[in-house]
């Protein structure tokens, strides 16, 4: 998981730091969480004052689990809106912090659960998930099972886990959780329709999370060829939470669908700016080739080349073998990323690789196993076709593209020039 040096996780770094040249039993002993969790936090934003004032409360009460607890959510809405997972990482201290005073607290585990999962550590999530469901099997321990197993290709089986979530308690959380994985399995108008109630349903107390289903929803319109609709949906989300990447990112798609390249650059400069990770570099230095200005995408590639892996290596390898470099190294981070994460995407992101490397076999049964839970993903539909061709099967390869070709305005202008390209080849065919 990225590690970003800002001053917002900064003492947890240097704790890290300050206890590494000692002997392990020290270490060990010097690791204590609730210091940690605890150490004072400094900023003005209304995140940092709610961990002040919550940090000042656990450390007068005599019951400060409640606070505690309280700490570690907070924490998690700082890294959301600061894009740094250092703060996953203070809130897995607060979550331990309580453990170290009441062992097996169900609110602990369910707070330790949900950052592992961030964390990317999605096995050590789903025992703690398993555990909660035994234990509790509140609607939110069953919202958390879902999401380790969906992350592990476990679809099936996260998808009984949402509808226990859903029976339990329809709520924005379940509603957008339902409709992704609608969308996961090819019903994008029922991916829309719940997406939907889960921005309805999303109140101004959780402007984030609010934020964040407008613009999964607006996507999920762009998808359906609706721009304006998309358009509007995005500008709702910047009006919740202003500065808002994932806003800035889809606009920035938007824009470079509807062919405004030179207008996309400001937004997904921005959105670098504020997330500089591979999916947001990726599409700034597509937006800026586009309209000629090397210099700065060059400038925007190196960084992703210098971060990249350690940012997040299933985007990077996708980038490497789209652009046809270091594909040897694409092929190991995919292969990392799918010990830990066995989803379409992280299927795709192999085969994809493997394709590059010139393993167009093992490409083409990974990239089956990719479409076989019938996502209708551009990207996805490309990459098949273009693996397809490769193995001479040109049926195959014509109704891959085609299919991408029907949404080609999910695809990244650099995807776009391989779906170009790979139409030229098998209409000559």
């Amino acid at each position: 998981m990225t590690w970003y040096v800002k001053a917002s996780s900064l003492v947890l770094l240097i704790f890290l730091i300050h206890c590494a040249d000692r002997p392990a039993v020290e270490r060990e002993s010097e690791a204590d969480p609730c210091a940690i969790a605890l150490a004072p936090h400094a900023g003005e934003s209304k995140e940092d004052l709610a961990i002040a004032h919550l940090q000042e409360k656990a450390s007068r009460s005599q019951r400060p689990a409640a606070y505690l607890e309280r700490l570690g959510w907070a924490f998690v809405a700082k890294a959301r809106v600061s894009y740094d997972p250092g703060f996953y990482k203070l809130a897995e201290q607060s979550a331990l912090c309580i453990e170290s005073k009441s062992p097996g607290i169900n609110e602990a585990l369910l707070l330790r659960g949900h950052v592992l999962h961030n964390l990317h550590r999605f096995q050590e999530a789903e025992v703690l998930a398993r555990r909660l469901v035994a234990q509790r099997g509140l609607s939110f321990d069953f919202g958390l099972l879902g999401d380790v197993l969906l992350e592990q290709g476990k679809l099936t089986e996260a998808i009984d886990a949402y509808q226990e979530m859903m029976d339990q308690k329809p709520s924005p959380q379940a509603y957008s959780r339902s409709g992704y994985v609608r969308w996961l399995k090819g019903d994008l108008l029922g991916a829309i329709e719940l997406m939907r109630m889960a921005a309805g349903a999303s109140g101004s107390a959780d402007p984030e999370s609010a934020a964040w289903a407008q613009v999964r929803l607006a996507l999920f319109e762009l998808q359906a060829g609706r721009l304006p609709v998309a358009d509007s949906l995005i500008e709702r989300a910047l009006a919740l939470q202003p500065d808002y990447a994932p806003a800035l990112l889809a606009r920035g798609r938007l824009l470079l669908a509807e062919g405004k390249d030179e207008e996309s650059v400001s937004p997904l400069a921005r959105a670098a700016t504020l997330n500089p990770t591979p999916e947001y570099q990726w599409l700034l230095i597509d937006a800026l080739r586009g309209v000629e200005r090397e210099k700065e995408a060059a400038v925007v590639e190196a960084q992703l080349l210098e971060r990249g892996a350690v940012d997040d290596e299933r985007t990077f390898a996708l980038y490497l073998a789209t652009r046809g470099k270091d594909v040897e190294t694409a092929v190991r981070l995919a292969e990392r990323e799918l010990e830990a994460r066995a989803d379409v995407f992280t299927l795709d992101a192999l085969a994809w690789a493997l394709h590059a490397a010139g393993r167009s076999e093992e490409a083409s049964a990974l990239s089956q196993r990719a479409l076989a839970e019938g996502t209708r993903d551009a990207r996805l539909f490309l990459h098949a076709g273009v693996i397809a061709a490769a193995l001479g099967d040109s049926d195959n390869a014509r109704l891959r593209l085609d299919q991408a070709t029907a949404i080609e305005r999910m695809l990244l202008p650099s995807e776009r020039t391989h779906l170009r390209a790979a139409i030229s080849r098998t209409s000559a065919d």
